[in-house]
């Protein structure tokens, strides 16, 4: 399935199962990847797991919706999860529940046969995104040539990420008016997940990061223009696109091996360094929840990476 991302969704290439089930079916298909899941991230992967079980049901000779049972879903999750990881199982059979409870209240099918499948057991207490030592993450902004805009723009992001503890797609989803004075600092307004508004005042190092990247580059006189853009082809000067995700990815890794850090990191790496940095300096788990905009310390106590110098230490007490 080539469910287009956008919110027209213009284009889609339907499965067979739904192309073939009549036009209230593949009206009420369009409409949950349209009108129900905002966020572009969580329509990609709910678009990939509901492709991936129909095109399985159409390979095993299921031709219509209301043929498929718990059965069913219970195998394509079982071979799923010896594919893939628990995680990716358990979010995939979140869209399937998702999808055909949406077909259900929509009379296209009389049952959601997902509704009774369990997923794989999964706990987990330590998060793992790579995190930067506090010296790694100076090493690596100092490391970068600010003698040119894109030097400007990507010591600027990471800082972000670091000292705000901003998500990636909340970072590059800034206007340049999303930085703003109050009360005679630097703030930043970051959109987060569930349409969540969040303000931070900014370190004084981001201050100076932010200040020296929209002088520097004129963004400044340009409030409503994307605050992280895109370099024109062939040139030295900003497009009017924003920055996408896999772009920033690609800078961080260029930047990290250019800096000579052989850790595997990644954008959310950032936020991670930030948020144990700051524990390790006396911050309090609440605070770093609030900061973080989390809604529970839970979700906060994944970013927190203190306990892997106190398992490196007691390692090195294995002494032969």
């Amino acid at each position: 399935m080539a469910l287009s991302t956008s919110p027209a969704l213009r284009g889609p290439v339907l499965p067979a199962l739904i192309a073939t089930a009549g036009d209230s079916a593949r009206q009420r298909f369009m409409e949950f990847f349209a009108a129900q899941i905002r966020n572009p991230n969580t329509r990609r992967a709910y678009a990939r797991a509901v492709s991936g079980f129909l095109s399985w049901c159409d390979d095993h000779h299921i031709r219509h919706l209301p043929d498929i049972t718990p059965l069913h879903v219970a195998t394509w999750v079982e071979q799923e999860n010896r594919r893939v990881s628990a995680p990716s199982v358990k979010q995939a059979l979140a869209a399937l529940k998702h999808i055909f409870d949406w077909l259900v209240t929509g009379q296209i099918i009389p049952t959601n046969p997902a509704a009774s499948v369990r997923g794989p057991a999964h706990s987990v207490r330590v998060g793992k995104t790579p995190v930067l030592e506090a010296h790694e993450a100076r090493a690596l902004l100092d490391s970068i040539d600010i003698s040119t805009s894109s030097g400007l723009r990507d010591r600027a992001l990471i800082a972000l990420m670091v000292f705000s503890f901003a998500r990636i797609g909340a970072a590059l989803s800034m206007r340049v008016e999303d930085v703003f004075i109050q009360n005679r600092r630097l703030w930043v307004r970051l959109n987060e997940k569930g349409g969540k508004q969040h303000a931070m005042p900014c370190h004084h190092t981001l201050e100076e990061y932010l200040h020296a990247y929209l002088d520097g580059t004129g963004l400044a006189d340009t409030p409503k223009s994307w605050l992280f853009c895109t370099i024109k082809r062939g040139t030295k000067h900003f497009s009017q696109n924003r920055l996408e995700q896999p772009d920033a990815y690609a800078m961080v890794r260029r930047r990290a091996k250019a800096a000579g850090i052989k850790t595997a990191i990644g954008n959310h790496t950032f936020r991670a360094t930030g948020v144990t940095t700051y524990l390790k300096n006396g911050g309090t788990l609440e605070n770093a929840a609030a900061m973080a905009n989390h809604s529970s310390t839970r979700t906060t106590q994944l970013y927190d990476r203190r306990r892997d110098d106190i398992s490196l230490d007691e390692v090195e007490r294995i002494r032969l």
